[in-house]
């Protein structure tokens, strides 16, 4: 039983690993393309509030002298002031273009170095200069990726002569999902061990359930008479319990009429080993029943009906497997208690299994000493009374 509850407790573990990784793996991409999608749009407003910026402090259009990059009568190349500010304003990294080449940038190399001088990528110079478009789109920059957005820069003429471009580094977007993730998998863990919990308590309560009906069942292998177990659970353990009651009291039954049958054969052959002390423990707890029926029999008054009434003659005899004293016992009882009783009730009152009353209480009904009805309760099956005439 041990290892068939650790066996389904493992099983149900390993499900719920497998459901809160599946869960956390979604949940994971479903984050990262928010994150992404948030970044796409903070790059184009960046994108826009930075134009801004630049045609407030710098006034006049964009335009080549001598090689270099002007905006208005303000050189821009090399101008390191204004990409530095903007780069504070927004957190991106600001670079401005001419052509395809930087001239003024915030990004820095591996050495610490300004990017200048570097060109953009094909697919970037193709979109922004020579189709004159926005570009946005994620690059990989070194060791690192990046949200980029570039916009054209235009002439007087409207000739693009070159593009400004914010970029937003990925690492940021990362550090918040892992946070997220981390958040999640300890809220998963704490769920899983509360759910281990619940399933550990059920199963303790589920494999005693099931270690009952084991006893009940070697019990009455090895012939002990176990009393029925009053078990609950599930569905099926409540039949389980019903199947391995039954058989005890089959048992009990069978029992009796194995030692009636036995007495005249005890009484001429020597017994030996084991059967022989099986049989003596029948004869001595039948000696007591009988006993203990004879001493109420002495104390209560006649009964109203006897075995030589007009429902019983003594030529006809019993059906088998039924005792005359036994009979007596019942019948007396039923006198004494004067009202509608059900099989389970008189076999409580006269100590014997349900099985063996019922066959006493159906010979009575047929010998019509007894009449009997069905009583509906509120829920389940309706109970049968048998009521003395």
């Amino acid at each position: 039983m041990r290892l068939f509850k650790h066996q389904i407790l493992i099983l149900l573990l390993c499900a719920f690993v497998i459901l809160a990784g599946s869960f956390f793996v979604i949940l994971g991409w479903n984050i990262k393309d928010r994150d992404a999608t948030a970044a796409i749009i903070k790059v184009q407003t960046d994108l826009a509030t930075c134009g801004e910026i630049i045609d407030s402090k710098y006034p006049g259009t964009w335009s080549v002298r001598d090689g270099e990059l002007y905006k208005g009568a303000i050189k821009i190349s090399l101008n390191n002031e204004i990409v530095d500010h903007l780069s504070r304003l927004t957190g991106d990294t600001v670079t401005i273009f001419l052509g395809e080449m930087r001239v003024a940038t915030s990004e820095r190399g591996p050495d610490g170095e300004r990017a200048i001088a570097t060109k953009v990528s094909t697919r970037v110079a193709q979109t922004v200069l020579q189709s004159g478009q926005m570009y946005l789109g994620e690059e990989n920059k070194g060791e690192q990726l990046s949200q980029t957005g570039y916009i054209p820069l235009r002439a007087k003429s409207g000739e693009v002569i070159g593009m400004f471009c914010v970029g937003i580094p990925q690492e940021d977007g990362t550090i918040v999902l892992q946070r997220y993730l981390t958040i999640m998998a300890e809220v998963g863990l704490a769920l899983i061990v509360l759910i281990a919990l619940f399933t550990w308590i059920y199963l303790q309560k589920l494999i005693q359930s099931l270690h009952n009906i084991v006893i009940s069942t070697r019990q009455a292998a090895v012939g002990h008479l176990a009393e029925s177990k009053n078990i609950s659970g599930t569905k099926e353990i409540e039949e389980l319990k019903d199947v391995v009651n039954q058989m005890v009291e089959q048992i009990h039954e069978l029992t009796g009429e194995l030692n009636r049958a036995t007495y005249s054969s005890t009484e001429n052959n020597q017994p030996n080993s084991k059967s022989f002390t099986i049989l003596q423990l029948m004869k001595d707890r039948e000696a007591i029943n009988k006993q203990t029926i004879d001493h109420t029999a002495a104390n209560e008054s006649e009964p109203e009906f006897s075995l030589d009434s007009p429902w019983y003659s003594e030529a006809e005899g019993l059906p088998k497997g039924l005792s005359k004293v036994t009979l007596d016992h019942i019948v007396q009882f039923l006198q004494a208690t004067r009202r509608p009783l059900s099989a389970e009730e008189v076999a409580e009152g006269v100590k014997l299994t349900r099985v063996t009353v019922r066959h006493y209480l159906e010979f009575l009904e047929q010998r019509r000493v007894l009449k009997s009805e069905l009583r509906y309760g509120t829920g389940g099956r309706p109970v049968k009374l048998f009521i003395l005439l």
